[in-house]
């Protein structure tokens, strides 16, 4: 590991999550560095305050969540809620090959008349619930697993869909905000640490838990040595201060050092990931097959073209009429 100058180690460090493990506690987790494709994400919309730390707050999420899935996977994270910010979408796609970085994209479908700027942005999703969705390809079924929204905070329902779906107990604490570096323009720095239990020491919990509506907490699924270490390793996580979380001049080996060292933290290597969306042409044209010739008809602006735009990376697309919906695609067969 090379330390480096403090622009070296924002360089080598933006942009990538790492694993690491607690050996003494049997323990493992990662840091996430969000900061380039946060700036990508949010630049693609003029999203207010509320929604922009919404956003953020799913991206470090779906980061530190995802790292795990396989080459070529795909892992959503939706919230869909009765309040103003009525959806938050993310996607992670898995590295095509080995070595190559993820990609991320995210968006957000909100009510801008009913948003309250001065709220708590998670006030603003109401009712509703946190998923998180698995597509392990062509011919593999997908995995969907729900919790209620619930505890707070988008970090805390994704502890709780771990607790609910998986008996693991898990931990976020996330940090993210606009940030300005001497001779910079500002942009966004987000960073993030996730503890979660090794499956072995999980054993299943059945019954209600202790937390919010019956919900699954830590407490319920771990005791003796295994909860004295959970203990243990989230006492010295509350000790972590939100600059050090979202760097530049702090790399995670040297926060994963300060922070766990008599846990014996050993790091793996690190996922690079960047800013990227999967939309297409054909893939707009299929999502328009579904549509009768009346349908695309009404579709239709005054230029006689249909047009699209991508909610997740802003592309404009545009197709002549004639060539869409399902009886313009029974035609060409």
């Amino acid at each position: 590991m090379t330390q480096g100058t403090h622009l070296g180690a924002q360089i080598a460090w933006d942009d990538t999550v790492l694993p690491f493990q607690l050996d003494r506690s049997d323990i493992r987790g990662r840091v996430a560095r969000l900061d380039g494709v946060l700036d990508r994400v949010l630049e693609q919309h003029d999203y207010p305050a509320p929604i922009e730390a919404l956003v953020a707050e799913m991206a470090l999420l779906t980061a530190l969540i995802g790292q795990t899935i396989k080459l070529r996977w795909k892992l959503s994270l939706q919230v869909r809620g009765d309040g103003p910010a009525r959806l938050i979408a993310t996607d992670y796609y898995g590295p095509t090959e080995e070595g190559e970085p993820a990609r991320i994209r995210a968006y957000a479908s909100y009510d801008a008349e009913r948003l309250d700027h001065d709220a708590d942005p998670f006030t603003q999703i109401g009712k509703g619930y946190f998923a998180i969705l698995i597509d392990q390809g062509q011919g593999m079924t997908p995995y969907q697993g729900i919790t209620p929204i619930a505890g707070g905070s988008l970090s805390a329902c994704a502890e709780t869909y771990f607790a609910q779906s998986e008996q693991l107990p898990t931990r976020f604490s996330l940090s993210f905000g606009r940030s300005t570096m001497p001779g910079t323009d500002e942009s966004w720095r987000a960073g993030g640490i996730m503890l979660q239990t090794m499956p072995e020491a999980s054993p299943f919990a059945s019954g209600g838990g202790s937390g919010e509506g019956g919900l699954l907490e830590a407490s319920d699924m771990l005791d003796g040595d295994d909860e004295e270490n959970w203990s243990r390793a989230n006492i010295l996580l509350d000790t972590v201060e939100e600059l050090e979380m979202i760097g530049p001049s702090v790399q995670p080996t040297d926060l994963l050092v300060r922070l766990f060292h008599e846990e014996g933290p050993r790091v793996f290597d690190p996922q690079p990931v960047k800013f990227g969306c999967s939309c297409s042409e054909d893939k707009v044209r299929q999502s328009l097959s579904i549509y009768s010739a009346k349908d695309i008809a009404h579709m239709t602006t005054d230029e006689g073209i249909v047009t699209a735009d991508c909610q997740f990376c802003g592309a404009h697309y545009e197709f002549d009429p004639q060539t869409l919906g399902f009886e313009a695609k029974r035609a060409e067969g």
